[in-house]
């Protein structure tokens, strides 16, 4: 498949199970840390996360991000800093840089023809593009994601964990359905957890999918400063689920009472098209109500 995937991959794989790939962006000027530097302090500030303290897996990753950086430690101290720290920079779409937006586009390109296979519209829905640089021995914390991922590493190496989509033993059906519902997102964790996850050593040149509600956390190697770019996505059949998974999460709450669980998401497509058919009548039915 030609762009930025040097491997072939087929639909089939999307969602399925997590997978490492070889990708063409290294060497790519804009994702040296030099340029990096100057693109992130002219990005407006919404749009750049600080952290300056070390994380550890069973952290609420996504709380760590609603709050706005730290004032003790400048953006730019903190980039000029990086390999001495404990800083983790997370950036929400850097492609409104003009400097960065060729390489959003050739991501995009590439991630269209591989849901084209399925979609012949190529609908990819709410893609959002995301920079991390993370200083050595920097872990992000376990979670799962709302969308389909592909994650490229261009600096330092890490160790990226990812476990089976809608492993319960990894996510249990109540917690990924409150997860999705954004209702909590904080899971709960366990080391013993962590032989359910394949560990793939990541290196710079190379690509990881991250199907859609995989949990996942990465430890970054103590070699260098890293450099990694997400994009995630969402796709007719990934926001089904997700519409099934709400329509879950309510009929959960109701049901409680009567010590009876819904049906889980991800096992029967009749079922959750029919959930996900269900959950948009409602919200629609709310919408003019």
């Amino acid at each position: 498949m030609p762009g930025v995937f040097l491997d072939h991959v087929g639909d089939q794989k999307l969602d399925v199970s997590p997978f490492k790939i070889r990708h063409s962006l290294l060497g790519t000027k804009v994702l040296e840390l030099d340029s990096l530097t100057e693109i992130l302090l002219r990005l407006p500030k919404n749009q750049v996360y600080l952290s300056n303290t070390r994380l550890d897996k069973q952290d609420d990753f996504e709380a760590t991000f609603k709050k706005r950086k730290d004032g003790s430690c400048s953006l730019e101290s903190a980039l000029r800093g990086m390999l001495h720290s404990d800083s983790l920079i997370m950036v929400n779409s850097p492609e409104v840089d003009s400097a960065f937006k060729p390489v959003y586009e050739e991501i995009m390109e590439s991630i269209a023809k591989l849901v084209a296979q399925r979609d012949r519209r190529k609908r990819i829905l709410m893609p959002t593009l995301y920079l991390f640089i993370a200083s050595p021995n920097s872990v992000t914390p376990f979670h799962i994601d709302r969308y389909s991922t592909f994650l490229f590493q261009f600096r330092g190496s890490k160790k990226v964990y990812v476990a089976e989509p809608w492993d319960n033993r990894v996510v249990s059906d109540a917690n990924r359905e409150a997860y999705i519902s954004y209702a909590n997102t904080k899971l709960p964790w366990n080391d013993g957890q962590e032989r359910l996850f394949t560990c793939f050593d990541f290196t710079p040149g190379e690509c990881i999918h991250i199907p859609f509600v995989s949990g996942h956390f990465v430890k970054n190697g103590s070699d260098d400063i890293s450099i990694s770019m997400s994009l995630i996505f969402n796709t007719e059949n990934t926001m089904m689920w997700r519409r099934a998974l709400n329509f879950n999460h309510r009929a959960r709450r109701i049901l409680r009472p009567l010590n009876v669980a819904p049906y889980p998401v991800g096992r029967s497509d009749a079922r959750d098209l029919s959930k996900s058919f269900l959950w948009q009548s409602w919200t629609k039915f709310k919408g003019v109500f």
